[in-house]
């Protein structure tokens, strides 16, 4: 249920309509935008009288919603959420950011190489894999913490800000200083992660399932506001289908639908959603002709001998290339207003 409130309300009516309502046993959230104060009923609101809530002097109207996510939702939240990353980026609400680095962290002049060149390119965030879900258990499985170590150093030698993917909540204490902790595409529906890292403080990025709804991610990323954290960006990375030519479909529409759907950025991967570099330039700028908020795209600089999905990394000179390219549909922006 949501409660729009009159412009410029009393804000002793408004303690009063919230007492009342947390006496009957729901949350309550308030968001206040540009031009509209709402209130957010959360909980069984079977119990709540939507009459008795008129009768308030504030009250400009009152909607019951049928969506199961109410945290994540738009209407809950008619303007975009700004995720501020570090001291100085955001990400949406207007800020575009590209994130870029490779798959796999492999070494220290790998992934600090890497860094100095993306960072040149207009990158301000690095991602970098150092716990890595792998389908077969003989394939490389990243360094693990000390792949977070390298990171680290990468980050202080570059200040760029680091995305890096948690498999287990055993993991999060190693997260301590990485600035955005991304849920994979295998981990959407583990919720007692997602739980956890709802208590976090940190921005986290979460990857859409393989096989799940736009709901199902929704309601995912429900389950890490409810915790009480909302800095969560969604992103969009390709799903399964009969297609084989690409390693998945990259679903563009769903970037306008989520756009109408909830007030949250959303990311795309081209490169997880092909699987293969050429691919990559065009479906990105396809991305942010459809809106997105951002890109995450992996850059190699070998990709031929690269330990992990070598097949769908650009080479810095590409990378380069395609950032350029997006410059001219959409400039990045970096500092927060």
């Amino acid at each position: 249920m949501i409660i729009v409130l009159k412009k410029s309300p009393d804000l002793d009516q408004i303690d009063r309509l919230t007492d009342w309502l947390k006496s009957l046993g729901v949350g309550i959230h308030l968001s206040e935008g540009a031009t509209q104060v709402i209130l957010g009923v959360i909980g069984d609101t079977s119990v709540v009288d939507i009459d008795m809530i008129r009768r308030f002097d504030i009250v400009e109207d009152v909607k019951r919603i049928q969506e199961p996510y109410k945290n994540a939702n738009r209407k809950f939240h008619p303007d975009d959420l700004i995720v501020n990353i570090g001291s100085d980026v955001s990400l949406g609400g207007g800020h575009f950011q590209m994130i870029a680095g490779p798959c796999s962290v492999e070494s220290e002049e790998q992934i600090c190489l890497i860094a100095e060149s993306v960072k040149k390119s207009g990158v301000r965030v690095l991602r970098g894999g150092a716990f890595k879900p792998r389908t077969s258990p003989y394939s490389f499985q990243g360094l693990r913490a000390a792949g977070i170590e390298l990171l680290l150093k990468a980050k202080e030698k570059t200040g760029l800000y680091i995305v890096t993917e948690i498999m287990d909540i055993s993991q999060l204490p190693y997260f301590e200083n990485i600035d955005i902790i991304q849920v994979g595409a295998r981990n959407m529906q583990n919720f007692e992660l997602l739980k956890e890292l709802g208590h976090t403080q940190k921005p986290i990025l979460l990857k859409r399932g393989l096989a799940n709804t736009l709901e199902e991610l929704l309601m995912s990323a429900e389950y890490i506001m409810s915790g009480g954290n909302e800095q969560v960006i969604l992103c969009e990375r390709g799903i399964r289908t009969f297609e084989t030519a690409t390693r998945n479909t990259l679903d563009i529409s769903a970037i306008p639908m989520l756009k109408n759907l909830t007030h949250l950025p959303i990311i795309v991967d081209p490169s997880h959603a092909t699987g293969l570099s050429h691919l990559v330039h065009p479906m990105a700028l396809a991305a942010v002709a459809a809106g997105a908020d951002g890109l995450i795209i992996e850059v190699h600089n070998d990709p031929v001998h690269a330990l992990c999905d070598g097949k769908q990394s650009l080479t810095p000179q590409i990378f380069e290339q395609v950032a350029q390219s997006i410059q001219q549909i959409r400039p990045f922006s970096w500092k927060r207003e």
